[in-house]
């Protein structure tokens, strides 16, 4: 799928590693055909020692040859890179865009380019549990479609949408979904430590109940409402701890921050910063 093509990564960061090491791991290509741009000599350096790969301080140069280029800068620096490339992609090549709120139709006008697949990744991609939303301008070919599965997959889950819309309700799922996790199993622990565990062994509880959860949900056919129920005993501790989070808004105030999340990649995509946001888009 990728003899004889070059991945050429802008943006050497947390992201542009897993993809790398996903790449590197499954055999999908050879260490030397990926070639990674980024300002920080010591970062190309590392990457080069454990990969393989080769680096460079040079966009341009990056991209020279590249069958498939992906954008993998914080999305702050996107419009610094654009019109360093501008031009420069042939017409032929695939650029794969990581960058969180950045339109199709922004990349296209940014790099004078039309072959765009744009993706929403997550933070666990970063150790090949993932999961990535992407989308495909009209110009990306089957094969060039095939080649983004395969380098959005060595991360992890990867799910087409026809639709680029679907890329804001995923970042706001899936993409800050991470976030919410890690929120309410800091929540846990904090509680655990109030009621007297040291915060070590509360937070292996609280780790091992989250990730034991989520497999045993994986290995059961039975709806999330269902396995609630087979755990809560009417009366019990689990029935009282829930009717205090029932009665805290709990389901409303997380159904209400993943739709701000969804107005919020909304907002981005087209280039609104907070500080110009009116005061009923805030």
């Amino acid at each position: 799928m990728f003899s004889n093509t070059t991945i050429a990564f802008i943006g050497s960061g947390a992201m542009a590693e897993a993809m790398i090491a996903g790449l590197i791991s499954q055999k999908l290509i050879d260490p030397q055909s990926i070639i990674a741009s980024g300002p920080r000599a010591e970062r190309g350096e590392d990457l080069k020692e454990k990969y393989g790969i080769r680096v460079t301080a040079d966009n341009r140069q990056a991209i020279d040859g590249a069958g498939v280029v992906v954008l993998s800068v914080k999305p702050q620096i996107l419009p610094q890179v654009m019109p360093e490339l501008k031009g420069h992609i042939p017409p032929g090549e695939l650029v794969l865009s990581i960058i969180a709120g950045a339109r199709i139709e922004t990349i296209a006008q940014g790099l004078l380019h039309t072959g765009i697949v744009r993706s929403m990744p997550n933070t666990p991609a970063q150790i090949g549990q993932g999961i990535t939303v992407w989308t495909a301008s009209a110009d990306v070919t089957e094969p060039q479609r095939k080649q983004a599965e395969a380098i959005l997959g060595a991360c992890g889950q990867q799910v087409y949408v026809a639709d680029e819309d679907y890329l804001d309700m995923a970042t706001a799922l899936s993409g800050n979904g991470p976030a919410y996790v890690f929120l309410f199993m800091e929540a846990m622990v904090d509680a655990g430590v109030h009621l007297g565990f040291s915060r070590h062994v509360a937070e292996q509880l609280v780790l091992q109940t989250v990730k034991g959860s989520v497999e045993y949900v994986l290995h059961s056919p039975n709806h999330l409402a269902r396995l609630r129920n087979q755990v809560t005993s009417p009366g019990g501790t689990s029935a009282e701890a829930l009717y205090y989070l029932e009665k805290a808004g709990f389901r409303t105030a997380l159904s209400r921050a993943i739709w701000a999340g969804y107005q919020r990649s909304q907002q981005l995509g087209k280039g609104k910063k907070r500080s110009q946001l009116a005061d009923g888009e805030k």
